[in-house]
């Protein structure tokens, strides 16, 4: 049981970098152009220097949605992480931890709707570049909401003993 809980423990500090990283990080789409690579995130655009993503005007709603989602999911993450090291030290032998377990389903919900909005409004559209395709932080985004899924039913299941 020891080793399931610390395998769980590290899975979940794993996805909190992850979700760090995916949302930090400018690298969602990335295409080439003249000048080199070209890179975009939830952020900036990067070719050579980095500058405010030009966003129109239409789509500036769903890009500060994408944003806002990504933070709530890295603090619903770490808030789940706090609560588990909580209920782990605080909770009698037998129950389950079904706080952490919601908790990590709120991250699981937030990090679907950002990464589907950015997927549906964002995608194969790189300004000023040609070949546009998906970067890892894109990835690493659908890896964490598969990870936040898998943590939150196994929290939801798991009992102290």
């Amino acid at each position: 049981m020891l080793v399931l809980l610390a395998g769980i423990f590290v899975v979940h500090i794993a996805t909190v970098i992850m979700l760090f990283v995916s949302t930090i990080s400018n690298v969602w789409m990335v295409g080439s152009s003249n000048y080199g690579t070209i890179s975009t995130g939830l952020w900036l655009l990067c070719n050579n220097t980095c500058s405010q993503l030009p966003v129109s005007s239409k789509d500036e709603a769903s890009l500060k949605a994408v944003q806002a989602f990504m933070i709530l999911s890295i603090i619903f993450s770490v808030v789940a992480l706090v609560l588990f090291i909580i209920q782990l030290f605080t909770l009698e032998k037998g129950k389950r931890f079904y706080m952490t377990g919601a908790v990590m389903l709120v991250c699981w919900m937030c990090i679907l709707i950002a990464v589907s909005i950015y997927t549906a409004r964002f995608t194969s559209t790189v300004v000023y570049s040609t070949n546009p395709h998906h970067g890892y932080c894109f990835i690493l985004a659908w890896i964490c909401f598969c990870f936040s899924f898998i943590i939150g039913i196994l929290y939801l299941v798991l009992r102290k003993k």
